[in-house]
């Protein structure tokens, strides 16, 4: 039995007008007491049978009886409303809707990822797994409970509009993935998530090749083609099967999964005091100065690190949290 929000307020307000007509008729026509009137209402409505609070006159006995009449219907379909809420879980939902709201409203500096495809499910696993905060955005109902009960935050409706992404909290968000079924509404979502956040980067999936400079011009960062990534793994899986396992190894373990991180310089430091090359720490890959396009592979540990560059580490989840605390980052 599905009830809808409208329902639960219609019978709401017609319990309501009857318990007021109750009392009224019960203080004018008695000329009984608030507390009498409601008291004599209630137990007439719930049919408990105490006895008359007070001897009835025949017109208030009259009374009674219309109200049995009228309300005893009303408040029939409200007890089994209420029932079919709670043996159909529906109040549980409200609850856990209502908790879900609250914690995304306390967000900020998460992540939004706009679909459960493919693409987006990985990201969201991808997420999850790294320890970021992220909401998913679905508009299907069926695959936003699933979302919920795989225990992440989930709002369901259309990522192309403004009141969805504002419910996800995009004003305060870091980043946002567009990983719709089509082209024209990725574009419609990357162009909503910029005018709601200016800062925000956006990354967008690309279906069709001709639409790259479209969606760049929506508001996206980065483009991504899923057929183009899947085509480059498959050559990887040919020509070099066994740096593809040691990849997919390091991913997909399941306690302590190494990733590769950026890690931007607030304050100058020499690289060999964050370097790892002894063990038991992230590892410096590479380095990218601040304003250059190349990267310097395997940077010597006398290297000095201005603010603004970038250092490409790789590690456990916790190496490069430890690495940012060392650094006074967060």
């Amino acid at each position: 039995m599905k009830i809808s929000r409208t329902e639960i307020i219609t019978v709401a307000a017609l319990m309501l007008s009857v318990l007021a007509a109750g009392v009224s008729g019960y203080m004018i026509i008695e000329g009984w007491n608030l507390a009498d009137s409601l008291y004599m209402t209630v137990i007439t409505l719930a049919t408990i049978g105490y006895g008359e609070t007070h001897p009835l006159s025949p017109h208030g006995r009259i009374f009674t009886m219309l109200l049995i009449f009228g309300g005893l219907g009303i408040m029939a379909y409200a007890f089994s409303m209420f029932t079919a809420l709670i043996v159909g879980g529906h109040l549980t939902d409200a609850f856990r809707r209502r908790k879900m709201d609250k914690q995304i409203k306390s967000l900020a500096g998460h992540y939004i990822v706009c679909g459960a495809s493919r693409a987006g499910l990985s990201i969201a696993e991808e997420l999850a797994k790294t320890g970021r905060s992220f909401v998913m955005v679905e508009m299907d109902a069926a695959s936003a409970a699933r979302l919920v009960e795989r225990g992440w935050l989930t709002v369901r409706g259309d990522a192309t509009e403004d009141k969805t992404l504002k419910e996800a909290g995009m004003e305060r968000a870091a980043g946002l993935f567009c990983c719709l079924n089509n082209d024209k509404d990725n574009a419609f979502a990357a162009l909503t998530g910029r005018l709601l956040n200016q800062a925000s980067r956006i990354i967008s999936a690309q279906r069709s090749e001709e639409v790259r400079q479209k969606l760049m011009r929506s508001g996206a960062d980065a483009v991504i083609n899923p057929g183009h990534i899947g085509g480059l793994r498959m050559v990887s899986e040919m020509v070099r099967p066994a740096t593809v396992t040691f990849l997919d190894n390091m991913l997909r373990e399941a306690r302590n999964a190494y990733r590769f991180e950026d890690v931007e310089i607030r304050t100058p430091v020499l690289l060999g005091d964050i370097k790892g090359a002894q063990g038991g720490a992230a590892l410096a890959v590479a380095v990218r100065r601040r304003g250059a396009v190349d990267y310097e592979m395997n940077p010597a540990p006398d290297m000095r690190l201005a603010e603004g560059d970038v250092v490409i580490a790789l590690g456990s989840r916790e190496q490069i949290a430890s690495l940012r605390r060392g650094l006074g980052l967060h």
